[in-house]
This record gives C-alpha cells, structure tokens and sequence, in this order.
C-alpha cells in the first residue's frame, strides 16, 4: 500500500514509518505542515494519507481542512484521521463526505498495533472505522448546537482574547502569531457568525458578544 503520512511530530512521525515499512507499505512521502501535506497527496495521489489534525502553521485544524479538501477533490481518496483532537465543524463534513474509505482514530485510544494496522487496511478497502469517543463528541456537540461550533480551535482562542479586550496586535503576541494570521482569523470569525459588514454595527463587539452567550 502507498501511505502519505502528515504529522508534524518528528517521533511520531518516523514511528509510524518505521511500523508501516515493517508491515510491508510504501511510505511515498511524508510532510510536517499544511502545504507540504497537499502537495504530496496531489502529486503521489496515495492509496491511503495518514492524517493529524493540528499542523503548522496555526496548530488548529489544517491537518483535517486538508482532508476535507483532498475529499471534495477526488470522493475516492482513503483518508484516515489520526490525532489526539476532534475539531467538530471540519470532523463533520469530512466523516459526511464520499461514500466510505475514511476513518478518525483517537491517538490516546489505540491499545493496540493489530487494531491500528487494520484500521489502515479497513479505510484503505472504502470502509469506515470511527472511533466512538469520536462519535459521542460530535453528537454531543450536535445537541448543543450553536454559532460558535462552526469556528475552528484556533478561531475560538482569537475569540477568547477579543472577548477580554486584546488587540489585533496583542492576540498575535500572546499566540505567537502573525498580525496578519490574526486578522484572517477575526474576518473567519465574522464569516462564520454570519456577521456581514455594516456602517451601524459593530462586528468585533457582536462577536464578543455571541462568544459571552454561548
């Protein structure tokens, strides 16, 4: 089998392709960030991508909005999520997408490597294997439905801090961020409020004030 392997964890990473390469697959390319990760699913256009959920360069979800986009950009691609994180809006529309051959296996929660193995090869076959701590979360989530659950991990921490009064400025210094990074998170955080532009209303303050209420 081809594996692309994203994960920004150096150990992990070459634990994975030390235990796939003694089973017998191919480990055509590995990758520790965002980009890097799409361009190798596109160029080697894997059997299976092997998929963390938090990569650089923000750390929230760009590991599993790959896996959403490599999805709608070819149903068939076999995906399996695997991560110490559910982030719930992206976990969503990737377990909701095509028509099977994709899992979301918790880290902490794989006892053993026979289990792991044939999670890749049940994924890899078209099926679905979903852990069910996995499945508790997003139809807790589900229940609890509210405006901020479409915001990813990281948009909601840039909430967090605009709600205690920070600034642009200040929220990229306590994030380690870029300024610019900050402001596609805040005009995130407004798109997904449904918070359009107005000469009355002020959007940073409605913001604050959805993320208080919820």
């Amino acid at each position: 089998m081809r594996i692309v392997i994203g994960e920004d964890s150096v150990l992990l990473r070459e634990g994975l392709v030390a235990l796939l390469g003694s089973g017998g697959h191919e480990i055509v390319a590995v990758a520790g960030d965002r980009d890097a990760l799409l361009t190798a699913i596109r160029e080697h256009r894997p059997d299976l991508s092997i998929i963390d959920v938090r990569m650089p360069p923000d750390f929230s979800d760009e590991g599993l909005r790959v896996a959403v986009q490599v999805r709608a950009e070819d149903p068939g691609a076999r995906i399996l999520v695997f991560s110490q994180h559910v982030t719930h809006q992206s976990a969503t529309d990737l377990l909701s997408s095509g028509t099977g051959g994709v899992g979301y296996l918790l880290k902490e929660r794989v006892g053993h490597v026979d289990d792991f193995l044939g999670a890749i090869d049940e994924v890899a076959a078209g099926g679905s294997v979903i852990d069910p701590e996995v499945v508790r979360q997003l139809l807790g989530r589900r229940r609890n439905a509210s405006p901020l659950e479409r915001l990813t991990e990281r948009e909601t921490e840039v909430l967090a801090l605009m709600a205690q009064g920070r600034t642009n400025t200040a929220i990229a210094a306590t994030l380690s961020i870029s300024e610019a990074t900050v402001l596609k998170h805040v005009n995130g955080i407004f798109a997904k409020l449904d918070l359009a532009r107005s000469h009355v209303d002020h959007r940073r303050v409605h913001a604050v004030l959805t993320y208080l209420q919820g």
